[in-house]
């Protein structure tokens, strides 16, 4: 426990300020997720617009939410590319030979 009133007051603010990161991040990982896992325009548009705030605020570093948002598009795209795939016929050992 600090005993100069300085970093008492310091201890206050980091502890304020921690729980105000914890709701941003947790809220921040929420819209990522569903943009991941529920591909849609909007909540892509949506999970990009989050990401920038929370690198222009400080909340995670710029690097970390440019590498998000390049891959977000790639992971909204693979379950279309998956149905792909599995919609189009197996060749079998029989169509081959003919």
């Amino acid at each position: 426990m600090p005993i100069i009133r300085s970093a008492i007051k310091k201890m206050h603010q980091d502890q304020k300020r921690t729980v105000v990161n914890r709701v941003k991040k947790d809220t921040l990982k929420k819209i990522v997720k569903l943009a991941e896992t529920k591909p849609t325009s909007e909540n892509i548009s949506k999970a990009f617009s989050a990401l920038d705030k929370a690198a222009k605020v400080g909340l995670i570093p710029k690097g970390r939410a440019d590498r998000k948002k390049s891959r977000l598009p790639k992971v909204a795209s693979a379950p279309a590319k998956a149905a792909v795939k599995a919609s189009k016929p197996k060749k079998t050992a029989s169509a081959k030979q003919k």
